[in-house]
């Protein structure tokens, strides 16, 4: 993974966090995308620098913000060119029944898990080498209570990503799904981040296999 140029975004906290800090220690060179958390997200870049990242670039990523996501592709072409891998990893969840959601609770939900990743893989396919690698979950394989829009918005994704890996049979396309993880989404129930960011590494490094849109499940590789 030396030197391949790799943008996550999300990487500010959770999965995305510990995928950068298990790609830094590779050498891989990193784009790094936050929303919200500035903070959080500079101490990131900071700690991959630490690590061994060959390379960084933190950029802030709206990515229900059809403005943003085309400034960022602009930010990642002007400096790289291109990049080796895409990990669509942002999300966010409102677990609570159906019937409770707000409007606001289910809009930001599809925004960010499925119509963002869509938006997202579209700005930078074009400059993508090697492959995408989506972050769905196990409540996109299986429904849970209280999890509607989360679990359609990840059954979705899983959907979307089967399909472009039938369009685009050159690159690795496929989705990595986490069963429940200690992150901010979770309360910090669950298994370790660090977990996942392995198996993220382990697909990515070709250690796991990934193509044609198929599921790494974390819980049958870990």
């Amino acid at each position: 993974m030396k030197g391949q140029i790799i943008l996550i975004t999300g990487a500010s906290s959770g999965i995305g966090r510990e995928t950068a800090y298990r790609l830094a220690k590779a050498e891989a060179k990193l784009i790094l995308t936050y929303n919200r958390g500035k903070a959080r997200g500079e101490a990131a870049l900071k700690q991959c620098r630490k690590l061994g990242a060959a390379d960084t670039l933190l950029l802030q990523l709206d990515v229900m913000d059809n403005d943003a996501i085309a400034e960022a592709a602009r930010e990642v072409k002007k400096k790289f060119g291109a990049i080796d891998f895409l990990l669509n990893n942002a999300g966010v969840g409102v677990f609570i029944p159906f019937g409770k959601q707000t409007l606001k609770d289910i809009e930001r939900q599809i925004k960010t898990n499925f119509e963002g990743l869509i938006k997202v893989t579209r700005a930078f396919l074009p400059t993508v080498k090697k492959g995408i690698v989506n972050i769905a979950s196990a409540a996109g394989q299986e429904a849970y209570a209280n999890m509607s829009v989360y679990c359609g918005t990840k059954f979705g994704v899983r959907g979307f990503t089967q399909t472009i890996a039938l369009e685009y049979p050159r690159l690795k396309i496929c989705c990595v799904n986490p069963d429940e993880t200690a992150t901010r989404l979770s309360g910090f129930q669950g298994r370790p981040p660090a977990e996942v960011a392995e198996v993220i590494f382990r697909v990515v490094s070709g250690q796991v296999p990934c193509s044609g849109g198929n599921d790494v499940n974390v819980w049958e590789v870990i």
